[in-house]
């Protein structure tokens, strides 16, 4: 192997060690906003609703619905209901997994009816909004995930 092909083959993999880096980086970040996303999305507690609440109601439709793509946002509703989030979580984090550096966006939808009004205040668990809240956070995600934690 001649010298010019040894530097080159020195570039490319320099280049190949930090778009894994990266890569590395934004699944773990992406992963720390999905958690933020569902830990804040609130569920539905009937005994709060003073009489509004449908007779069988289970909360955790709100949590169940988050969905995770690339590229475009999700265009569907779930028939998932998640109260602790931790199937939502899960499916996040497998869909996250399959994230490609450089080549993909990663979007966080929840398609609810009523995923903006929560986002803009309509629940006292989530006052300040759900996703308005994790993208404040997201910066520290990124920051902690290139150090390393």
């Amino acid at each position: 192997m001649s010298n010019s092909q040894n530097f080159l083959s020195s570039i490319n993999a320099f280049v190949d060690k930090a778009k894994a880096k990266n890569e590395l980086v934004v699944k773990k970040a992406s992963i720390e906003i999905l958690q933020d996303i569902i830990r804040m999305s609130p569920v539905g507690q009937p005994e709060l609703w003073q009489g509004y609440a449908t007779k069988g109601y289970v909360g955790g439709r709100f949590r169940g619905n988050w969905q995770v793509t690339f590229n475009v946002p999700a265009s569907v509703e779930l028939d998932r209901i998640d109260p602790s989030g931790m199937d939502t979580l899960k499916d996040g984090i497998e869909q996250i997994g399959r994230y490609t550096y450089g080549v993909q966006s990663i979007y966080f939808t929840n398609n609810l009816p009523y995923s903006v009004r929560l986002e803009f205040g309509h629940s006292k668990q989530a006052p300040n909004g759900i996703v308005r809240v994790a993208a404040l956070n997201a910066q520290v995600h990124f920051e902690n995930a290139t150090k390393g934690g």
